[in-house]
């Protein structure tokens, strides 16, 4: 008997031993992250759309053309003085620039001021052996995850007719036919990318164009017109950081949005309406957007970036230059819980916010108003953690071998006096209320793309996901 259980625990030390082997530290982090992609995939196959959600989406479109930030700036040294600017007048001020977004790992976008600089840019781009073109334009790209989908979609946006032959089945285009498309050079870096040293800490990109039709939103007029007949679920508004330092005639950008302004208000209190965010680095526009545009949207998405871009423009009357790339969850909601208190009044003459939605590199954060038509906000956000990494690992399949996790082990819900949420690996999704407030708060970890094939057009893209479950 005695013998019996020696050899017993003889073999129960050997399978232990065994374990201790076999789940080394790169291998117990695989184990983890495999049980988090099939975790978040089961809660993902529980709410498949089966409705075709009617969906319109403005403004514009372009080309983006894909290259490496390294070859825009081979035998280039990093910059002594890094720095940001409102736009990009000279090469100068395009490295300067440059280096402050990669050291930062931030992305950002910037109005190239002249035609010659532009065209020089454009050339040395298109000598890029890596070079590769693809649909670009907040709108187009959002409008293609939604027909994916399954839902029917309405751009508004004037595309040249080989552009238009990029858009998937279940587009219908409002906004007339320009001969040529606006192109957008997409500066990308690799995580861990080294320049001189300096090391980028994530995967992101630097966007630079010379666009001349987008800022002044021209499909807006006809996409007007083509609105009633399609008769939307939802509204999706974007785009509009293509008028940032655009030189416009005196008055001339406000009138365009104005006129978004009243199209958004126009919509029937059954249709509702989102406004995606974007990089915005001119004070006065975003101020106009503030003041005009936000108020008549119900929904709102946003970056890591443009979270707190909002927030101190709300509470300070200032944007912020630059915010963490990897900001913590409880800083993220306290700043949330504060946008959506100001913008959830209803003042008689707006829309008050019912949902925001966060997208990070490390997570998902989807706020939504108690009672408000905003369903499957867990769906939502699980949706979009897995669209991010099919997403910029151009893969369908998520992989364990291409995934990691920077989600922290466990989270407080609040910086001051928030409870202590643990990260639990088969129930990676957390949900919850707040009686106070009237919300509804769902986090998911995002399963970072370990071999980042494209960002631009990441958060367009996620955001597009989150919405279509929640219709």
């Amino acid at each position: 008997m005695i013998e019996s259980a020696s050899k017993y625990l003889s073999l129960v030390a050997l399978l232990v031993g065994l374990a201790l082997v076999w789940l080394r530290p790169g291998q117990e982090d695989l184990l983890k992250v495999d049980t988090v992609i099939s975790s978040l995939l089961k809660y993902e196959a529980k709410y498949v759309e089966e409705n075709q959600p009617r969906i319109a989406v403005g403004y514009g479109a372009c080309k983006d053309l894909f290259v490496t930030g390294s070859h825009m700036l081979a035998n280039v040294s990093f910059p002594a003085n890094p720095d940001n600017f409102m736009g990009v007048g000279d090469e100068d001020q395009l490295v300067r620039m440059y280096g402050f977004f990669f050291k930062a790992g931030a992305a950002a976008e910037r109005f190239v001021h002249g035609q010659e600089l532009w065209k020089e840019l454009l050339e040395t781009g298109l000598k890029d052996t890596e070079h590769r073109w693809g649909l670009g334009g907040n709108a187009p790209v959002m409008a293609a995850r939604f027909a994916r989908e399954g839902a029917k979609v309405l751009l508004g946006a004037k595309l040249s007719p080989g552009l238009a032959e990029w858009l998937p089945e279940g587009v219908e285009v409002a906004g007339g036919d320009i001969e040529s498309d606006d192109v957008h050079l997409i500066m990308e870096y690799k995580r861990n990318e080294e320049w001189n040293g300096v090391v980028s800490p994530r995967a992101n990109r630097f966007i630079i164009h010379h666009d001349l039709n987008n800022p002044m939103v021209s499909s807006l007029e006809q996409f007007r017109q083509a609105l009633p007949l399609f008769n939307p679920q939802l509204l999706v508004v974007g785009g509009l950081q293509m008028m940032d330092n655009f030189p416009f005639r005196e008055g001339e950008r406000l009138e365009r949005i104005l006129l978004i302004r009243d199209q958004m208000a126009a919509m029937d209190q059954d249709t509702r309406v989102h406004f995606e965010m974007a990089s915005f680095v001119d004070e006065s526009l975003l101020a106009e957007l503030t003041e005009h545009i936000i108020p008549q949207a119900d929904s709102l998405g946003m970056n890591e970036q443009e979270l707190p871009n909002l927030h101190s423009l709300l509470t300070k009357g200032e944007v912020t230059t630059m915010a963490d790339s990897n900001p913590r969850i409880a800083e993220v909601l306290d700043q949330m819980r504060e946008v959506y208190s100001i913008l959830s009044v209803d003042k008689g003459t707006n829309r008050p916010v019912t949902r925001i939605h966060l997208h990070t590199l490390a997570y998902q954060a989807i706020l939504t108003a108690k009672g408000s038509p905003w369903k499957n906000t867990g769906a939502a956000a699980v949706k979009s953690s897995l669209t991010a990494h099919r997403h910029v690992c151009a893969d369908k399949e998520v992989k364990p071998e291409k995934s990691f996790l920077i989600m922290d082990d466990s989270f407080s819900t609040s910086k001051e006096g928030g409870r202590r949420v643990p990260f639990i690996n088969t129930r990676p999704l957390t949900c919850w209320e707040e009686e106070d407030l009237g919300v509804n708060i769902c986090i998911a970890p995002v399963l970072v793309c370990a071999q980042a094939v494209q960002t631009a057009g990441g958060g367009d893209n996620i955001s597009a996901a989150g919405l279509v479950v929640q219709i």
